[in-house]
C-alpha cells in the first residue's frame, strides 16, 4: 500500500455475523448475495462468509460470479440476471447456475446443456420474471426432461410489507404462477431477504433466504409506534388486513468496514485565505488544515462536507470542497504527518448524517482503494 489510503475489513466479524443470523433463522439454504464487490468489501470475504455457514452465492452478472469462482472453486453460484445463451458453455465449465426469466430468453437455452437452473417468478415488482403460470408449467416440465438441473424458483419483493400490502399479495401472486406445478419437487424456493427475514414470519414453503446487507453488520432492527401513531398504524394495517411485522430481533451483528487515509501534508492558511476548488471556504481566522489523500474518486461521497473525520481520537471537520483526490480538514496542532485519520468506521452513523443509504455508502468505495483485511490476527492487503 503506497498511498496508504484504505479500506479495513474485519473477516472474523463477517463470519459471526452468519453464525448469529443461523442461530436466529432457520433455513436449509443461506444464500449470500455478494454483488457490487461484496457490497465494496471485497470478493475476498466470500470463505468468511462460507465459513460462518453460507452454503450458496448469488452476484448480479457473468463477470461478478465469475471473479468470485476464483476466490472458490465448490460454492454454488447464482447469476441473478439472464446470462446471454452463447455464454452458457461458460457456466457449464465454471458451475454457474442460471436464471431463466422468461419464456423468450428459455427459447434460447440449449436443454443439452449440463448446468443448473433457477427459475424467476415475477410477483408483483414487473421487472425480471414469469408472470404466466402456464409459461411456468411448460418451462417446468421441458426442464425435467432436460439435461439441465432445475434446482430453484424464486421471486423478489417490490417491497418490504412493512405497513403496505404489496408483501403479502406478491405471496398470493407466487403461489398463483406456480399452482400447476410441485414445488415440493424443486430443491430451493427461496423468496425473502434481509428485511423481509426479520421482520415477517419464515414462508412455510420457502427453505432459501437470500442474506445481503444483513451479512455486513444490519441488524434492521426498527422503532415500534407508540401513542397515537401506533393506534394510526393498527387502525391502517387492520383495515387492509396487511399481515404483523417483528419491529426488534435478537441479532447482534457488527459492522465489519472502516475506511481509512492518513495525514499527506499540513499547511498554514492566513485568514482571508480561501481553501479548495471554488474558494467556496475563507478562513474567518489564521488555521492549520491537514492535506487526506482521498476523495470523490475513492468513494467520499461529494457531500461530506462539513462532516468530520477522527485524527488520534479527536473528529475534524471537512473543510472546502470535496476533490476527486483529496480533502481538506481543519486541525490543531496535535495533529501531525503521517497521523493515521478515519474516515469513518460506523456505516451506520455516516450514512445517517450523509443522508444516503448504506448501501450508497459502501458501494461507493472504488476498486482504487486497497483493501486490507483481517483475519486470525492475519492480515492481507488486496489491491486493485
Amino acid at each position: 500500500m503506497m498511498r496508504k489510503t484504505y479500506a479495513e475489513i474485519d473477516c472474523d466479524v463477517l463470519t459471526n455475523n452468519i453464525e448469529n443470523i443461523k442461530e436466529n433463522y432457520n433455513y436449509d439454504y443461506y444464500i449470500g448475495i455478494v454483488k457490487a464487490n461484496a457490497y465494496g468489501h471485497g470478493d475476498y470475504i466470500i470463505n468468511s462468509l462460507i465459513k460462518g455457514g453460507i452454503n450458496y452465492l448469488a452476484a448480479s452478472s457473468l463477470e461478478e460470479c465469475l471473479n468470485i469462482r476464483k476466490r472458490n472453486k465448490d460454492i454454488p453460484i447464482l447469476c441473478l440476471e439472464k446470462i446471454d445463451s452463447e455464454y452458457l458453455n461458460i457456466c457449464e465449465k465454471e458451475n454457474i447456475t442460471i436464471t431463466i426469466t422468461d419464456m423468450n430468453y428459455f427459447n434460447t437455452i440449449d436443454l443439452n446443456k449440463k448446468i443448473k437452473a433457477h427459475i424467476k417468478i415475477d410477483s408483483g415488482m414487473n421487472r425480471l420474471g414469469f408472470k404466466n403460470k402456464n409459461e411456468v408449467k411448460e418451462v417446468y416440465e421441458k426442464l425435467l426432461d432436460s439435461k439441465i438441473t432445475l434446482e430453484g424458483i424464486y421471486t423478489h419483493f417490490g417491497t418490504s410489507g412493512i405497513w403496505d400490502k404489496h408483501y403479502d399479495e406478491a405471496i398470493d401472486n407466487f403461489k398463483e404462477i406456480t399452482s400447476l406445478i410441485d414445488l415440493n419437487k424443486i430443491p430451493i424456493v427461496h423468496l425473502g431477504r434481509s428485511l423481509t427475514l426479520v421482520t415477517h414470519p419464515k414462508i412455510d414453503f420457502a427453505n432459501g433466504i437470500r442474506l445481503g446487507i444483513i451479512m455486513y453488520g444490519f441488524d434492521q432492527n426498527m422503532n415500534e409506534p407508540t401513542g397515537l401513531r401506533k393506534i394510526k398504524r393498527d387502525f391502517y394495517l387492520k383495515k387492509h388486513n396487511i399481515s404483523p411485522i417483528t419491529y426488534k430481533n435478537n441479532l447482534k451483528l457488527k459492522t465489519a468496514l472502516t475506511l481509512h487515509s492518513t495525514v499527506m501534508s499540513i499547511k498554514d492558511v492566513k485568514k482571508g485565505e480561501y481553501v479548495g476548488y471554488g474558494a467556496k471556504y475563507i478562513a474567518i481566522e489564521d488555521i492549520k488544515i491537514a492535506i487526506i489523500p482521498i476523495g470523490f474518486a475513492d468513494g467520499i461521497l461529494k457531500n461530506n462536507e462539513n462532516l468530520t473525520v477522527r485524527i488520534n481520537n479527536k473528529e475534524y471537520k471537512i473543510i472546502g470542497e470535496i476533490g476527486m483526490d483529496m480533502i481538506s480538514v481543519k486541525i490543531d496542532d496535535t495533529v501531525k504527518l503521517n497521523d493515521d485519520v478515519i474516515i469513518y468506521d460506523d456505516i451506520k452513523k455516516r450514512s445517517k448524517e450523509l443522508g444516503v443509504s448504506a448501501y450508497t455508502l459502501l458501494i461507493s468505495i472504488t476498486n482504487r482503494v486497497p483493501r486490507i483485511y483481517k483475519e486470525k490476527g492475519k492480515i492481507t492487503e488486496i489491491k486493485y
